[in-house]
């Protein structure tokens, strides 16, 4: 079965593909002495852990149900961090968990006391925004919630001198689809205001947001970083990507159903931005489209919409050398992550099949999902 013989709609992810970037990660793994987790609010898809537990570390994860599919799933190292805990969650997270990472002090007061378990971690937030003009992606942004800034840390040490007793890591986590330059300007950041702590811990976690598997992106430079951190500080040092995982390693394949013409030809797909790629309308982006060009760019030039009654549902504008017809095949690219993670059943729409295509060229069905997937979540 090729990809244009599998049922639509229908998320693919190539093996190869995945190979490849975890080759690379390995590499970085391997020379710098450092610990890579799979960031799974990216990537999920746990059929496919015991290949990635081959050449990572272990997974790390944003509250309990993650933390619980990363022990049951991969079974390595297993991290946690949330701005918040529930107080019932608490204890299966401290079985289940090597690292647990708070977000504010209070957190800290409340759950950090002596265990045998996990080794309890502090998120901070160095203040050095290189997001540009996206905030919503930006956890250094003013007002932001997430992590303690040096003011509040050395209020904190100074209403109670012991506050930190338990906490044997920092962590920060501040990219978004950058690269390890942007790194090393955080990190100097990090260390003008946090480094004098940072000689008293066990471990550093440099969060995700880094593209290390993106074909430009600065491997030296970061192996590099890596080097110094650990020579400095005498530190374990762990990241935590979750694109790099599975970037340009999937596909979400979809038919035409129909086409209309208000002006431009609209081409009617099984597949919705609202529903199965959702970052298309919240980052927003234009997802890359096999065999096709920008708008104008190719003879024939259509919008590309869905089923849904959302008038926005619109994926893009995109261009082809060849009409399209209704039952044509589309297969959009790099659609592994935060996809799965993160589709939905807006207006009773299918979610799609899961599949892998395997090293062989074969496609082995993963999952199937069906009118009751949709009921039983309401």
């Amino acid at each position: 079965m090729n990809l244009f013989q599998i049922p639509t709609p229908s998320y693919v992810v190539d093996e190869k593909k995945l190979i490849k970037n975890l080759e690379i990660l390995k590499r970085v793994q391997d020379e710098a002495s450092c610990k890579i987790l799979l960031a799974q609010k990216a990537f999920s898809c746990y059929a496919l852990y015991p290949l990635i537990g081959k050449y990572i570390s272990g997974t790390t994860a944003s509250g309990l149900y993650e933390a619980k599919l990363g022990y049951e799933e991969m079974g390595k190292e297993n991290h946690v961090f949330a701005p918040a805990y529930h107080e019932e969650d608490f204890p299966e997270l401290l079985e289940i968990c090597d690292h647990i990472i708070f977000n504010s002090i209070n957190q800290v007061k409340k759950y950090a006391k002596a265990n045998v378990k996990a080794s309890f971690g502090l998120r901070l937030n160095p203040e050095c925004s290189t997001q540009g003009d996206h905030a919503i992606y930006d956890p250094c942004a003013p007002g932001s919630r997430l992590g303690v800034t040096l003011a509040n840390l050395e209020k904190a040490l100074n209403e109670d001198p012991d506050c930190l007793k338990y906490i044997e890591g920092l962590h920060f986590h501040t990219l978004c689809e950058q690269n390890s330059d942007d790194l090393e300007t955080t990190l100097k950041a990090f260390e003008d205001k946090f480094g004098s702590y940072l000689h008293n811990m066990k471990w550093l976690n440099m969060g995700g947001g880094h593209h290390i598997t993106r074909d430009d992106y600065d491997i030296e430079k970061l192996i590099s970083l890596i080097k110094h951190v650990k020579g400095t500080y005498n530190v374990e040092v762990y990241l935590e990507p979750g694109e790099a995982i599975a970037l340009n390693a999937g596909y979400l394949i979809s038919e035409v159903m129909d086409i209309v013409d208000n002006d431009i030809k609209i081409a009617i797909l099984d597949a919705s931005a609202a529903c199965h790629m959702p970052d298309v309308l919240e980052m927003p982006y234009r997802p890359p489209l096999k065999d096709s060009g920008e708008s104008n760019e190719k003879k024939y030039n259509y919008r590309l919409s869905s089923c849904t009654c959302l008038a926005g549902d619109v994926i893009g504008d995109y261009s082809f050398d060849n009409e399209l017809e209704i039952g044509s095949k589309l297969i959009f690219e790099d659609m592994a992550i935060y996809s799965m993670v993160k589709n939905n059943t807006f207006n009773g729409i299918a979610l799609p099949s899961i599949y892998v295509l395997k090293e062989n060229d074969d496609c082995q069905l993963i999952k199937q999902f069906g009118y009751n997937d949709f009921k039983c979540r309401l």
